[in-house]
């Protein structure tokens, strides 16, 4: 911590408060006593300007285009580890060797079966139910199912065995909700898959046309979930943290992640690829009417996918899934008018200097719909697909904010702009 302070000058009184350095050299300014001195609070919208905790789980550099966890890069990570030794990783704070990543997938197995009483859930929601409202209604049930593992003394093992359990319990839920979705029957995890093969079966197989299990495509998975683990306090990290500091418990809090995931402003980004893509196919594949649109400042529409509110340079994420994706499509032999207009598209805003000046490169949601997309994931599951790729990261984030003594519940204030006080007029003078 620095001992350099800040001077703010207010009604003719100065008042220093203390500048904090993270560990990377960002530089904050501490206005946690700002109330009790002076009588002031702030207004930062969105809190784009506010620091709301510390943690040590993932560092992010949006100007020169960096993302972190644990201090290793992403492009160390998914080049050379799969998403359950990531998971422990941003869980545990170092990468697990041998035995500990093989008790640890054991954990996963173990726990990969649903409560049969559970199944029974999917049976009551509507047909057209949506993905995320399954997802976020069964993580919430699962207290329910597992009590003890709140419990002060909990007989299973502690945090790694309920991040397990929940990373093995929400694939299944995923899986299962597709299937029901289609009135197909449930495929169960098997102990001779690993994450992302279990995962890719449980979705496609079927007892009529059994699910060939490509390489390639668990690959592009297996780089799609690490590139998707944690991403800083974003809005559903966020939550699960401002929801968790009421003390409630991690399966509820996880599924107010779940929820907050849900908005399109969040993680349907990728879906709005598909659907910007759709569109343009059916207005005959006019690409310069989409480019001119979104160079038209009056014109509210926007290219889905370009862009991106922390990166203002290339989203290092779309870096590595772009090469996943081309070498997935390639040894898949996909043909899909949309994925063609995708890269047609690409081609074509990254040689136009408009897109270029304002560093609107394709970011990691342009390639992860046209992945899921070619995978035979369709555009409802996509952001359930976000939800089990980030789990650990919120997972981690809770933890950390649990173990922190100096945790408070949140409690943001307002600037209150209604009337200040009116006389009550009794209904009969209304």
């Amino acid at each position: 911590m620095s001992e350099k302070f800040a001077t703010l000058s207010l009604d003719g009184k100065q008042y220093s408060l203390p500048i904090i350095e993270s560990t990377t050299g960002e530089k904050a300014i501490d206005i946690r006593s700002l109330l009790k001195d002076t009588g002031h609070i702030t207004l930062d919208r969105g809190f784009m300007n506010t620091a709301s905790c510390f943690s040590s789980i993932t560092y992010l550099d949006g100007d020169k285009g960096i993302l972190n966890y644990r201090g290793y890069s992403i492009e160390d990570l998914a080049a050379n580890c799969s998403f359950v030794e990531v998971s422990y990783l941003i869980l545990h704070g170092e990468l697990p060797n041998y035995q500990e990543l093989e008790h640890f997938r054991h954990d996963m197995n173990r726990f990969a079966l649903l409560h049969e009483d559970m199944i029974h859930f999917f049976d009551h929601f509507p047909p057209n139910a949506s993905p995320m409202s399954i997802l976020s209604t069964t993580i919430n049930s699962l207290h329910n199912f597992y009590p003890e593992m709140t419990a002060k003394t909990d007989p299973y093992g502690g945090i790694s065995v309920t991040t397990a359990r929940l990373l093995a319990k929400v694939r299944t839920i995923a899986a299962f909700s597709y299937k029901k979705s289609n009135g197909y029957p449930l495929v169960y995890p098997s102990h001779k898959l690993n994450y992302c093969e279990n995962f890719l079966n449980m979705m496609f197989d079927r007892p009529n046309i059994p699910y060939e299990i490509k390489p390639e495509v668990t690959a592009a998975l297996n780089k799609l979930l690490i590139l998707h683990a944690d991403h800083e306090q974003n809005c559903s990290t966020s939550t699960v943290r401002l929801v968790g500091s009421a003390q409630v418990n991690l399966y509820a809090s996880i599924s107010a992640g779940v929820s907050a995931l849900w908005g399109p402003l969040h993680g349907g980004a990728n879906q709005a690829v598909i659907e910007m893509l759709e569109e343009i196919h059916e207005s005959g594949d006019d690409y310069n009417y989409y480019i001119e649109k979104a160079k038209d400042k009056n014109d509210p529409f926007r290219l889905a996918g370009f862009g991106h509110r922390v990166y203002k340079t290339f989203d290092p994420r779309a870096r590595i899934i772009k090469e996943a994706c081309h070498e997935m499509l390639a040894s898949m032999n996909v043909h899909d008018p949309l994925l063609d207009i995708a890269f047609e598209l690409e081609e074509r805003v990254l040689r136009d200097d408009y897109f270029i000046s304002r560093n609107l490169y394709p970011n990691v949601d342009f390639y992860s719909g046209i992945i899921y997309r070619a995978m035979g994931i369709p555009t409802d599951m996509f952001t359930v697909m976000f939800a089990l790729g980030r789990l650990p990261g919120w997972i981690a984030q809770w933890t950390e904010m649990h173990a922190d003594p100096n945790t408070k519940i949140g409690r943001p204030r307002q600037i209150y702009t209604g009337y200040k006080q009116r006389a009550f007029v009794p209904m009969y003078e209304r």
